[in-house]
């Protein structure tokens, strides 16, 4: 089962550069664009919009690669 957030959670996530994290701003629970591409989102497989700590760069992820912070 994935793992479920809410906005306003801290959560972490691997990424190119190593460990990062940040704040969710936004769950998704049906398909959406972001940055060109069509992320697949369902009620049961949501997907999260994360911005970083560092950086305000804003991410998608699903909820099997975040952890809380």
């Amino acid at each position: 089962m994935a793992r479920k957030f809410k906005v306003g959670d801290r959560v972490s996530w691997n990424s190119e550069a190593g460990r990062v994290s940040g704040t969710i701003i936004a769950v998704h629970t049906s398909d959406f664009d972001y940055k060109g591409h069509t992320h697949r989102a369902s009620e049961i497989d949501p997907q999260y919009e994360i911005k970083s700590d560092k950086t305000d760069h804003v991410a998608a992820h699903k909820g099997s690669a975040l952890h809380h912070a």
